[in-house]
């Protein structure tokens, strides 16, 4: 007996190191891999002109986690909306370029002869060249750069094309969704975490009039935001409005996740409306956002220039300090220094991400773009460094709304002082762009390393709003992606045929 367990103990004393062995060469073939993708990357971003359309190559194969700045309404292309125009029974007015809602009058329009129609499906859109090409010329940026008429500001433009496809950006959630998923994976996003309704409101005059008396009175604000919470609170109609919410969005999501891709939701309010309607608003998000479901997080939304945005700025942060602790698990993005030079008066670029962070708690900073005029530049660096506060980078997006670009983009900074941060789309339908393009840019601008571009594929996986273990979920297969990835550009580039050098 004992001879045959020394036996037994020998036989596996000598097996493990066979085990072992058997998995350096899968590990030194996974590192070679990388490497040979690192050198590959780098060529390509080497000297004054990184080669574009190879950058395009590699970004549209590469994994790219997950977008986590992503807009619903303004991710849909203006074709798919048009889709949805039939799917509704509605029509575009041809010279207004606006979607006609009244049935009376859309039956009046159908009704005439075809060419005496100004209202449109969109067959006839796409068959009325001159049509289309306005009508996507609103309802988005396309040949915003290119074409020769007198362009409208930018940012206008932006914000204005959700009032054209609004209508029908307020049904079909679940073809939308889809469009969205069956693009990501086309392009090996594996996460989308979206902002994709506004939460309830209730509107109040009094006490909006109460809040702005008191907006710079903390203790006397605290005291009126508990009781309007505690009037919400009783109020069945409120609570009703918050359980359909909820249900409309878990409706709107079934059949998304899958083993390839996973999507989750932001609610969100919107700062250009009245305090009590921000308020209650806010309220309905974080106890959607509490009960565990899809809903993963709160945002606030809307042009951050306006004057509502402004003077209400502080106000809404103070609103956020009083729930977040009523909601201590309910993460928080926020919109804060979408501005530049020129689109406020200059004492308005002083506090927004600022307050964003030490007054609203914020756990991720969406675009960020005023810090270097915000007078507490260092100490927000500092911040989001220690506490690991991300912030969501949207190139196109800041280079279109606000013109800021290049080496005049904060991320020159953030990346300097050690910030993490996570590249997204924010609207990509508007702004007729992917998450790939986003790479594109990042890398041909500020020539990272492969290491670092890596990295940031993973952060989009790391700060999402996610329970940790869906979070090693996605990393488990974000690691297979990358292993199958790096190993097919290895492969790839021992193909790659020599310049051919002319003879003289």
């Amino acid at each position: 007996m004992q001879n045959t367990i020394s036996r037994l103990l020998i036989a596996l004393a000598v097996a493990a190191p066979a085990g072992a062995m058997a998995k350096e060469p899968a590990t030194a073939s996974r590192q070679a891999n990388e490497a040979a993708t690192s050198r590959h990357y780098a060529a390509l971003i080497a000297g004054q002109d990184p080669k574009l359309a190879e950058l395009t190559m590699f970004f549209t194969q590469m994994p790219k986690g997950g977008d986590l700045h992503h807009h619903y309404s303004g991710a849909i292309y203006v074709e798919q909306y048009l889709d949805f125009l039939d799917r509704q029974g509605l029509c575009v007015n041809k010279r207004t370029y606006r979607i006609e809602q009244d049935k009376a009058v859309i039956a009046a329009e159908r009704a005439k002869p075809a060419k005496e129609r100004n209202c449109l499906n969109s067959a006839e859109v796409y068959a009325d060249d001159y049509t289309w090409r306005e009508l996507v010329q609103r309802w988005s940026n396309k040949d915003f750069d290119n074409h020769g008429v007198l362009n409208p500001p930018p940012d206008r433009l932006f914000f204005q094309t959700f009032g054209y496809f609004g209508p029908v950006s307020n049904a079909n959630f679940k073809e939308g969704l889809q469009e969205l998923k069956k693009r990501a994976i086309a392009e090996n996003v594996s996460y989308i975490e979206t902002m994709f309704k506004m939460a309830p409101t209730v509107a109040n005059a009094e006490f909006d009039a109460r809040a702005w008396q008191l907006a710079n009175d903390d203790a006397g604000l605290d005291a009126e935001l508990r009781r309007a919470m505690e009037a919400l609170e009783r109020d069945p109609a409120f609570a009703k409005s918050i359980a359909d919410f909820t249900a409309k969005i878990d409706e709107a999501a079934a059949g998304i996740d899958d083993e390839r891709f996973t999507m989750r939701y932001q609610t969100y309010v919107l700062r250009l409306l009245n305090p009590s309607q921000v308020f209650s608003a806010m309220v309905a998000a974080f106890k959607s956002a509490s009960n565990g479901g899809k809903v993963v997080g709160v945002n606030i939304v809307g042009q951050e220039s306006t004057m509502v945005s402004m003077r209400d700025y502080a106000l809404h942060m103070k609103m956020f300090r009083f729930l977040k602790p009523l909601y201590p698990n309910v993460k928080v993005a926020l919109h804060a220094g979408e501005l530049a030079l020129g689109e406020v008066p200059p004492e308005g670029l002083k506090f927004h991400i600022d307050q964003a962070l030490t007054v609203a708690g914020a756990d991720r900073i969406g675009h960020g773009i005023d810090l270097a005029h915000e007078a507490n530049a260092p100490a927000i660096l500092r911040t989001m460094r220690e506490k690991d506060i991300p912030v969501e980078i949207n190139l196109t997006s800041n280079a279109f709304i606000s013109g800021i670009k290049g080496e005049n983009h904060p991320i020159t900074l953030y990346r300097k002082y050690g910030v993490p941060y996570v590249i997204s789309t924010d609207d990509a339908g508007v702004t007729r762009h992917t998450l790939s393009q986003e790479y594109v840019l990042f890398a041909s601008r500020y020539k990272p390393d492969y290491a670092e571009m890596k990295k940031t594929s993973y952060n989009s996986i790391r700060y999402a709003f996610l329970p940790a273990a869906d979070k090693a979920r996605l990393t488990r297969q974000l690691d297979a992606r990358f292993a199958a990835f790096e190993a097919d550009v290895a492969k790839m580039v021992k193909t790659v045929v020599p310049e051919r050098r002319s003879k003289h």
